[in-house]
């Protein structure tokens, strides 16, 4: 507990206060056993590197071409161990390991080993690397940092269990994080939709129409598509981290609640509302980072999904947790139930969120380890590969990229057409339902509110049947054959792409009072649990066939989906009144129809596409 609140928000707080003196780190107490690697006393152990240096260079080219050459071409071909196999490697290893031998074995595990992990996401070298990580840390075997040709030591764990790894955290602390981070993504997006059911008494409150009245909600959806080209990289520069994105946005966010809450003219809400989003955004922009920092890659899809379907989900909760609430007071309540959900999160999050990115964990180990050796030639791997770029420069090229890409990539446009066109028809209900149910059926707002449980049922049915599929045939077949091609991963994508148009036609020609309103809720209820099965297809397609630019095509795909949904929810309730539900749904389903060409088209040639891509691998 100690190591968690340490490297929180507060922790560091309480270690800048008090300069150091509480809460400190192994290698500011006086019983650190220093690793003789890094020339601790720099003067005794400088016959010792001396002797490492030598002993590296006459193995160096073999390492090199074992690690560069060999294991990129051995994990392409080699099918991945299953349990059986791992614990019979172990056993081997441990056989054959002895004391000149230990340095060889665990050097794969260390910069190396994480600069791979982290640039090539999904690869069956990665796949490799993981796995070899996995024997490696059930034994406490030390990790050999890398010497430079100038001398520079590049600080590494200290061994294959440290825990200040996140991957070697406990599955406590991993849920631990991975639940705060869920909740911090529910209460962003809950916060989207929880104004909807406000709509109606802002119009008569300010006397505006409906197109000005909701743009409360557009507004915040368009914020949170534009902080990700901003925000993303930001977490990716080591002296930020994750930390200082989350809890930065998030405190400005709880903060500007309150004159949200106390606004009483419509310019500054919806301003404010916009910001709002914008400050949000980090949940989009990093959770999946955040996730893939302690998850490894074959186990990664469950963690991704939970903290996807809280997303997903949030918007469909938000009407129904306001809805009753601004009958019996007024407008602001909606906006006062934001506050109430964000400050104690944000709390959680200043006590016990951990750093969890290992570029930062290791930038500030070096920074301790130089002022307790006195040798500036310690170095984390990052502070060399970064040098001389400014985040001006990262932040360009992070908004260029993705916008190049899809203008040259015919399959990376279809993905943010047809996940932007998805996420539209998603943000239109919050339209199309009170002109449906109030004057059909005769809701009210709170009843209302609670038609968008079906979009939380329609995800739970979703995920029941997509971690079948991971736990059933996906994660055996892995172990088995290795990773097939990136088309593979559309595969339950193929049936659900049918679901959307058929959710939204169902949905359409059943919304009439001769029609049970259960009929039309089940229609709705089809269209989530398709989509949400699409998204997660479509958001493993991409970081595999576009590793290295991944964290740009997601920022990318954001905006675009965002764009979209922000367009949505201004023009389809005048499409929706001028056209009628049954005809302005069918238009929907009908652009929804194209989506189902495209998948398939992907799938019989995506591998073509890529093969003339010079941006997929």
């Amino acid at each position: 507990m100690s190591d968690l609140i340490r490297e929180a928000p507060f922790g560091q707080v309480v270690r800048w206060v008090t300069k150091n003196k509480f809460l400190q780190y192994p290698e500011e107490k006086p019983d650190f056993q220093c690793p003789h690697s890094y020339n601790c006393n720099n003067g005794d152990e400088k016959h010792h590197l001396h002797q490492h240096q030598s002993h590296r260079s006459h193995r160096s080219a073999g390492a090199v071409q074992r690690d560069s050459g060999d294991a990129s071409s051995t994990t392409d071909a080699t099918p991945l161990s299953n349990p059986e196999n791992v614990e019979s490697s172990l056993h081997k290893l441990d056989t054959q390991s002895s004391n000149d031998s230990i340095t060889a074995e665990v050097e794969r595990t260390g910069t190396l080993g994480l600069q791979r992990t982290q640039t090539l996401p999904y690869t069956n070298e990665r796949l490799a690397i993981e796995h070899e990580l996995a024997v490696e840390k059930t034994k406490s075997r030390p990790i050999v940092p890398a010497v430079t040709s100038d001398g520079t030591i590049l600080v590494d764990w200290y061994n294959t269990d440290d825990p200040a790894n996140p991957q070697n955290w406990s599955p406590k602390k991993k849920f631990t994080v991975a639940f705060l981070i869920d909740l911090y993504t529910f209460v962003v997006y809950a916060g989207s939709a929880i104004y909807v059911s406000s709509e109606g008494l802002i119009m008569e409150r300010f006397g505006v129409g409906n197109f000005k009245a909701s743009l409360g909600l557009a507004l915040y959806v368009l914020g949170y598509g534009l902080g990700p080209l901003i925000l993303s990289p930001m977490s990716e520069i080591p002296a930020f981290g994750r930390n200082v994105p989350y809890v930065v946005t998030f405190a400005i966010y709880v903060i500007l609640c309150v004159p949200t809450s106390l606004v009483d003219n419509l310019g500054g809400l919806i301003f404010l509302r916009f910001l709002l989003g914008f400050l949000g955004s980090p949940c989009l922009a990093n959770g999946g980072a955040s996730m893939g920092d302690m998850y490894s890659l074959l186990y990664l899809p469950y963690s991704v999904a939970f903290w996807v379907s809280a997303a997903f989900a949030a918007p469909a909760l938000g009407p129904l947790l306001s809805g009753y609430a601004v009958v019996a007071e007024n407008w602001r309540w909606s906006q006062w139930e934001v506050l109430w959900m964000s400050a104690p999160v944000f709390i959680l999050f200043f006590f016990f969120l951990p750093e969890t990115s290992p570029a930062n964990i290791l930038l500030r180990r070096a920074a301790r380890l130089r002022k307790l050796t006195g040798n500036e030639k310690i170095r984390s791997q990052t502070e060399i590969d970064r040098k001389g770029t400014s985040f001006l420069r990262v932040l360009s090229e992070a908004i260029i990229k993705p916008i190049e890409i899809c203008i040259k990539d015919p399959a990376v446009l279809f993905v943010n057409v047809y996940t932007a066109l998805t996420y539209g028809i998603y943000y239109s209900f919050f339209e199309v339902f009170p002109l449906v149910y109030p004057p059909l059926y005769g809701f009210n707002i709170g009843e209302t509110g609670t038609v968008f449980v079906c979009i939380v049922i329609g995800c739970v049915i979703a995920m029941s049947i997509y971690f079948s599929y991971l736990h059933f045939y996906l994660i055996p077949d892995i172990m088995k054959n290795g990773l097939r091609a990136q088309e593979s991963r559309l595969v339950p994508a193929l049936f659900a792409c049918f679901g959307p148009p058929v959710g939204l036609f169902l949905f359409g020609w059943t919304a009439r009072t001769s029609v049970h309103w259960i009929v039309s809720v089940i229609g709705i209820t089809i269209y989530a649990t398709s989509v949400y099965i699409l998204l997660q297809c479509i958001f493993v397609y991409v970081p595999m066939s576009y590793p290295q630019y991944a964290a740009s095509l997601f920022a990318g795909n954001d905006f675009c989906r965002s764009l979209f949904a922000f367009g949505a929810i201004l023009f389809s309730r005048p499409m929706f009144v001028d056209l009628g539900i049954g005809k302005g749904v069918s238009l929907l389903g009908g652009l929804s129809v194209m989506g189902i060409i495209g998948m398939w088209l992907l799938y019989f040639y995506g591998a073509k596409l890529r093969a003339r891509s010079k941006f997929a691998i």
